[in-house]
């Protein structure tokens, strides 16, 4: 049974089944912060608006587990509210990314027999492949053994090959004998994600669905023409870092790294000897990872401990502290990626996202570590998104309501959103209405 079938009931009687067909709520609950957004489309432009953003701290994730079910669920309460506040429209359900060290990915190939179809049985060679044939290959490349205690998250396909001929991206109509699929499957622990579909259950919300939150990430702030070229998407996390690395347009590897945001916070903390709290508000007001962008006059003041007086330090050893971390966990993603059997080049260099993204001078370091082009990737929307939330924090959480709105198919693949068939609209909320009288 699928890992959604098993929290299928577990939903407060105080929320109705379903959003309103024309919003889409995207929920990042990371290591240091829960961050809702709700996304709808305009009617006028027919493009995709923010129109509700809410974020909270968060405790209760460490790594992209779940540590602490209330301490979670009450984070998830507040940001979706907040985003309630800020739309004026009520949630009720949303889109939630999941990731961490339990999340991992494996390569797999189906291959299957293009069946007839009557226009082509005049011809007992020549076979056109439909719908039907794509679904059966993509159907026998999934079924691969896993432990008992794993999940498939996604199966993405990567290529098809008919007849022997590669590197095709959408084998539908096309005439041939033999179809192969290759996929890329995502898994993720049974637990990890129960545990995560519970806290939000529990705070009310029903979980539409669970997404890979690099997938995500990269569907807000990669270009098509760098998913072509080829691409390494790393989401500096609070607890963990992502990667995703895309070939020939599509994701062909995923990677995790144990350490992120809240190492470099623990290392202020510890180096200096003061709380987490405020080695968190020095990192983000003074820290820097290159040389140049420091401030050498400037200076950083410590407070003091136990009643003593705050001590001012240069800023030159905040990034005497933050820096080596911060190339500890570039030369261990750099360590990984070399070790992929990459078909292509990475063209189009790195894209870094997440919260931990936005310290001065991090582009840099980087590129000097990967020898390559990197830029700091911003969620990418042609309107609704205000200003001060178009930063590399917000990548995945935009990403997520792109991706439900896609999933819910009312995104088309030019990213404008359109309207739902009043008809069809009126038999769903139909069906919706009497789904919850009978089952909730």
């Amino acid at each position: 049974m699928s890992i959604f079938g098993r929290e299928w009931r577990h939903i407060p009687q105080r929320r109705p089944f379903l959003n309103n067909d024309n919003i889409v709520v995207g929920l990042d609950i990371g290591s240091t912060k829960v961050c809702a957004v709700i996304g709808e489309w305009d009617n006028k432009t027919g493009k995709l608006e923010i129109s509700g953003v809410g974020i909270h701290p968060s405790t209760g994730i460490k790594k992209g587990v779940v540590v602490n079910i209330e301490a979670t669920l009450r984070a998830v309460e507040a940001a979706v509210g907040d985003a309630e506040m800020m739309s004026g429209r009520t949630v009720h359900g949303a889109w939630v990314g999941i990731g961490g060290s339990h999340v991992s990915g494996i390569p797999s190939r189906g291959a299957v027999a293009v069946r007839k179809t009557r226009e082509s049985r005049t011809n007992a060679e020549a076979r056109e492949i439909g719908r039907e044939d794509i679904e059966r290959v993509l159907k026998i490349a999934r079924e691969v053994m896993i432990p008992m205690d794993r999940e498939i998250l996604e199966v993405i396909p990567q290529s098809y090959i008919v007849d022997g001929l590669r590197g095709i991206k959408d084998p539908m109509d096309m005439i041939g004998v033999r179809l192969e699929a290759e996929v890329h499957i995502i898994t993720c622990g049974v637990t990890g994600a129960q545990n995560l579909i519970k806290c939000v259950n529990r705070a009310g919300f029903r979980v539409s669905g669970l997404i890979l939150q690099s997938l995500a990430a990269g569907r807000s702030v990669l270009l098509p023409e760098e998913k072509d070229l080829g691409t390494a998407l790393i989401d500096l996390g609070g607890g963990t870092t992502d990667v995703l690395v895309y070939q020939e347009g599509a994701p062909y590897s995923t990677i995790t790294i144990p350490a992120g945001g809240v190492n470099v916070t623990n290392d202020i903390s510890v180096i200096r000897k003061i709380s987490l709290e405020y080695a968190e508000k020095i990192k983000l007001e003074a820290g820097c990872c290159w040389e140049p962008y420091l401030d050498v006059a400037g200076e950083v003041l410590i407070p003091g401990v136990g009643g003593r007086p705050p001590q001012p330090i240069p800023k030159s050893e905040i990034l005497g502290i933050i820096k080596p971390r911060m190339e500890q966990i570039f030369w261990m993603v750099k360590e990984k990626l070399e070790k992929l059997d990459l078909p292509q080049h990475l063209g189009a260099g790195i894209v870094i996202s997440g919260g931990a993204s936005q310290m001065p001078g991090t582009a840099e370091l980087a590129a000097h570590i990967f020898d390559c082009p990197v830029r700091i990737g911003i969620p990418r929307l042609e309107a609704g998104l205000p200003k001060e939330y178009q930063t590399p924090a917000y990548s995945t959480a935009v990403g997520l309501a792109l991706e439900g709105f896609e999933r819910e198919g009312k995104l088309g693949a030019a990213g404008t959103a359109h309207a739902p068939d009043p008809v069809k609209s009126s038999i769903w909320e139909k069906l919706k209405i009497w789904l919850e009288k009978e089952f909730f």
